[in-house]
């Protein structure tokens, strides 16, 4: 048990020392100014959620007659947030605290006087007071309306003060509106409100499908082959390529390709893996019981053949 510890725990140190420069290169990143605004936010209402009971598990009654002031808004609950800001930051850490401290006016002013009337720290902060971040579905300097994307695909800048507003539609959806499928896949589902494409089969090439199944191809990819009933089919280049592998190789065939493995060492010459697939045997192997078998390991399962070689020695 010890000598397993000791083992471990110098693996344990190698793997800490080679993930630590990853470490220091994602907590020193510059973030976006949009995304750096959202990562403080993110980070001050994890304080917001981590303290929003303070120390008093009775209640606050007594707090504010003390102090004219609920714990809700105190400047003991934003110093305690303050603490361990942006602590938990993996990337972009640095850039958290930067900004923490240059807008440390602002959200103290959000926290003492703002929360009730703009409980959403972000929006107040991060599109009206610092103008980094737009409302959801609209994007650049004025914060225009996204493009429609039908849900197939995201705004370029969607939430930000930058980007053009178009759609990059998702994979397999093609369109200004994201409201076709590309050359790859096709139409399998439409109504008023949503489209469904989907991938063509593996032997499409150029110019996709036009349906489901190899039948639907419009042309089939290299190592497929058209035939005028079932559509692509695979070509076995094992079979029609003459040695498609080199001779201390055998051919697997794949969907629209193949392979080549090597032979088993006692082969010379093979039409699959292992002793038993030999066209031949090598030099120094014998077939027997179906098998290509070592010489030496042969004559040494025989103890009279040893001992006769011993006597002639």
């Amino acid at each position: 048990m010890l000598f397993k510890i000791c083992f471990v725990l110098p693996l344990i140190s190698i793997a800490i020392a080679l993930d630590e420069p990853q470490k220091i290169k994602d907590k020193s990143t510059k973030l976006p100014p949009c995304k750096a605004c959202t990562v403080l936010v993110e980070s001050f209402n994890l304080g917001l959620e981590r303290t929003k009971r303070g120390k008093h598990a009775g209640g606050d009654a007594a707090w504010e007659q003390e102090k004219m002031r609920v714990y809700k808004n105190s400047e003991v609950r934003l110093v305690e947030i303050q603490e361990q800001l942006c602590n938990e930051v993996k990337r972009g850490q640095d850039h958290c605290h930067m900004l923490s401290n240059d807008h440390e006016s602002l959200i103290e002013e959000w926290f003492t006087s703002k929360q009730d009337e703009e409980p959403d720290l972000h929006a107040w902060l991060c599109i009206n007071q610092l103008n980094v971040c737009c409302p959801s579905n609209t994007f650049g300097p004025t914060c225009q309306p996204c493009t429609d994307c039908n849900n197939n695909g995201k705004c370029k800048g969607n939430g930000t003060r930058k980007g053009n507003g178009q759609c990059l539609c998702d994979s397999g959806y093609a369109g200004i509106n994201c409201n076709d499928c590309d050359e790859n896949n096709y139409e399998s589902f439409r109504d008023a409100t949503k489209l469904l494409c989907t991938p063509c089969h593996a032997a499409c090439g150029d110019g996709g499908c036009n349906g489901a199944g190899p039948k639907s191809c419009r042309k089939c990819k290299d190592g497929w082959r058209m035939d005028t009933e079932t559509g692509c089919v695979d070509i076995n280049e094992c079979v029609d390529q003459h040695r498609a592998c080199r001779p201390q190789q055998f051919c697997v065939n794949n969907e629209g390709s193949f392979s080549c493995l090597e032979c088993d060492r006692s082969c010379d010459g093979c039409d699959g893996d292992g002793p038993d697939m030999c066209k031949k045997c090598a030099d120094g192997y014998q077939l027997k019981d179906g098998k290509c078998q070592e010489l030496k390991a042969e004559i040494d399962s025989q103890p009279e053949v040893v001992a006769s070689m011993r006597e002639e020695l």
